[in-house]
């Protein structure tokens, strides 16, 4: 290959990189001064995403303020697949298995029902996101005879709603394995779902806890007003409350922590390109469709289970691996928004408002409802953040914990974390299962799907709700 085609095309992604750091900058400046923005809670890479978008070519054509190359843009759209796979490979490592009993934490203790029952409503709720995203598709496509919609057309619901941004990445690299030409546009509706829960999901999240407040149903606010400043703007002034970001396990002299815990995380994550290469290569059918992000993290337990055997999980610090993902899936969000396919996303908007708008209904209805029935305590603020992770990811359900419960003296965040750390692996298995189970056999076969997932997890509700009233944990 020519040696001028590998530098312009270097010098493309470098630059392409050097940008979105520009636009993350300016959306942490903006998060830091604007107020609508702090109240808005959006993220400085959604915001300077967003600044990106409409100020750049796809919006503005020709009259772009921010001429991005369309090279750049290229890429910014395909960065997206290519680095949720370590961001998804650092998952595993970190890991502690087992660790022994805590009192309260024994097997059918409430404790554990009551992690047992939020993550059953999480379940429920994101199957029902599915199932009615997924009708609304097939009642556009045979119905109403849009034959624009694709086949995996509403799952971006639920993706975007809890599983974010980042998630678009894995929308993305997942169709762009099964060979899929429709896998940016997916992309990029994933990006707006995403967009619109967490803005609705956040709004939402503060009236319902304003009102609870007034109610007294919250058991530690009278109101949300008691938001920490660092939390609305983004920003720790105080330079004695700045937290570090993780510990140092090797030496500087030999090599940078950070750098040994990138070079990690990204070994597996290459290990998983070799896999899906070798298999592709050789033509094994089924496994050469599972997208790299699901061999990364396989391969990561591996290799996370073996440095442990063998007495070197001393060397991972789980605040440095948390550091690099999170920084990887800033440079994601930001470059799945700047290259977001405005035109095709247009041809979706009347599906698209009809699934987020339902996709609210429903989430706040079950949320709400679910939640003051089946916990015996601290019901309104475990609803909150079943609300907060089901429209707009893990910190979104923590925002609103933390409205409702500054100090965090109730046992939900325990909880929370538990239920939706179970939660996500489930995701993880029936995100490939589902496309392709819409893509070979339409989208009853996704339906119904769906309505098992659905029905397995009010089973589980109601059986855990029953052991809790038979021992008298509830009345």
């Amino acid at each position: 290959m020519d040696v001028d085609i590998i530098t312009a095309f270097l010098r493309a992604v470098f630059f392409t990189f050097i940008v979105i750091s520009i636009f993350l900058l300016m959306g942490t400046f903006l998060r830091a001064k604007v107020k609508m923005l702090q109240k808005l809670f959006l993220p400085a890479s959604v915001i300077g995403g967003f600044i990106g978008l409409l100020l750049g070519p796809i919006v503005l054509k020709e009259y772009a303020i921010i001429p991005l190359p369309e090279d750049w843009i290229m890429i910014a759209s395909l960065l997206p697949g290519l680095l949720i796979v370590p961001v998804v490979a650092a998952v595993p490592l970190g890991i502690k298995f087992g660790g022994g009993k805590k009192e309260g934490d024994n097997k059918g203790s409430p404790a554990t029902r009551n992690v047992l029952i939020m993550f059953s409503i999480l379940g429920i709720v994101l199957a029902t996101q599915n199932f009615f995203a997924v009708s609304v598709a097939a009642t556009f496509k045979h119905v109403f005879n849009v034959e624009a919609i694709y086949a995996t057309f509403g799952t971006e619901l639920a993706a975007g709603f809890a599983g974010g941004h980042g998630t678009a990445g894995v929308v993305g690299s997942l169709l762009q394995t099964m060979g899929k030409p429709f896998w940016d546009t997916a992309q990029g509706v994933t990006t707006t779902t995403a967009t619109a829960g967490i803005v609705s999901g956040i709004l939402i999240g503060i009236v319902l806890i304003n009102v609870a407040a007034r109610k007294g149903y919250t058991k530690f606010i009278e109101s949300s007003a008691s938001i920490p400043k660092d939390v609305r703007t983004g920003v720790q002034k105080d330079v004695d409350k700045q937290e570090p970001i993780g510990k140092e396990t090797t030496n500087a002299a030999s090599i940078d922590s950070v750098g040994f815990h990138l070079a990690l995380i990204l070994m597996v994550s290459g290990l998983a390109f070799a896999v899906t290469y070798l298999f592709d290569k050789y033509n094994i059918l089924l496994l050469n469709s599972i997208p790299e992000w699901a061999y990364a993290i396989l391969l990561m337990y591996l290799v996370w289970w073996l440095m442990m055997k063998y007495k070197l999980d001393w060397i991972v610090d789980v605040g440095t691996k948390t550091k690099i993902s999170s920084a990887l899936m800033e440079y994601a969000i930001v470059a799945s928004i700047i290259s977001l396919p405005l035109q095709a996303v247009f041809t979706f908007v009347v599906p698209i408002v009809v699934m987020v708008t339902g996709g609210l209904i429903i989430t706040v209805t079950l949320a709400y409802f679910l939640s003051r029935k089946f916990f015996a305590d601290h019901w309104f603020e475990r609803s909150v953040t079943i609300l907060g992770t089901n429209t707009g990811v893990f910190l979104t359900g923590l925002l609103l914990l933390t409205m409702v419960d500054p100090d965090m003296k109730s046992p939900v965040l325990r909880d929370y974390s538990l239920s939706y750390s179970i939660n996500s692996v489930i995701s993880f298995i029936l995100f490939p299962l589902s496309f392709f189970l819409l893509i070979n056999h339409g989208f009853m076969s996704g339906l119904s799907l769906y309505a098992v997932v659905l029905i397995i997890f009010i089973v589980l509700l109601l059986l855990t709700h029953r052991k809790n009233k038979q021992e008298g944990v509830i009345s």
